[in-house]
């Protein structure tokens, strides 16, 4: 079965340790949130886990073969990956940054399918509006809407293949609606058989979206499991350094510091 998995890695920075003996997988059909305090390795593990950060130990498994074994063209059919900052070096269009992420089908799709596909994608950020306007002069919520837009396209290019979805802070910068608009399209995919961890910053949204959470702490995993018991207020309370509460809401679970 397809697996995305971190077996021991270790992450070394010349003599400072980014990450040690971190252990988790992602499984098609779930969202895996990774949360922790600022600084605590978050990214380094998502960049671990797309191949674009080296590992001092340990290995990552991509459908249980060494991801250092997969040539570039075929991870980009296997996963797709929203940094937490994105660079266009050149004046495209929203349309345009968003068919970057159907490059590796070029020789399967036509010009018009590619098209078609990431102005759906557009559509499903609320982005379509942007499609012909320099991706240069949109705010920042925009253009990560637009990214978002891009790595959709790319996980819905092919029906048959299920790839990763890995997104490091994927609602940062956006208002409070089009952040549920982006994990909504994450979970989406994830109730089409696709795995997705998402790095987050808010508690709310990991327990409202996320089937699983990881604690991240100076580099290690701390926790990890279910997110019901896994965002135990007082494990929260001591990871962030801050009273946290858990309260029932509206059928739903929210969580409040109250400082």
């Amino acid at each position: 079965m397809k697996r995305l998995q971190a077996i021991g890695i270790e992450v070394r920075v010349r003599t400072k340790t980014l990450l040690q003996d971190v252990s988790l997988e992602v499984a098609p059909g779930e969202f895996l949130a990774i949360i922790g305090p600022n600084g605590a390795g978050k990214s380094t593990l998502l960049g671990a886990l797309c191949g674009d950060r080296s590992i001092s130990a340990g290995e990552v498994l991509l459908d249980g073969r060494p991801l250092v074994h997969w040539r570039k063209a075929e991870l980009a059919l296997r996963r797709a990956v929203l940094p937490q900052h994105s660079t266009v070096a050149f004046d495209f269009t929203g349309l345009q940054v968003a068919m970057l992420g159907l490059l590796a089908h070029r020789g399967r799709l036509s010009e018009p399918q590619m098209k078609a596909l990431a102005e759906q994608a557009l559509h499903e950020t609320e982005a379509l509006a942007f499609a012909d306007r320099p991706y240069t002069v949109l705010s920042g919520g925009e253009r990560q809407r637009i990214q978002l837009a891009r790595v959709l396209a790319q996980c819905d290019a092919d029906p048959a293949n299920r790839p990763f979805l890995l997104l490091d802070e994927p609602i940062s910068g956006l208002d409070l609606s089009h952040q549920h608009t982006a994990l909504s399209s994450a979970r989406r995919r994830v109730d089409r058989g696709l795995g997705v961890l998402a790095v987050l910053h808010d508690l709310n949204m990991a327990a409202r979206y996320a089937d699983k959470v990881g604690i991240i702490e100076n580099g290690r995993l701390t926790a990890y499991g279910p997110t019901r018991e896994t965002l135990d207020p007082e494990r929260l309370s001591t990871v962030f350094a801050t009273p946290i509460v858990r309260i029932q809401a509206s059928g739903g679970t929210a969580f409040l510091s109250p400082g």
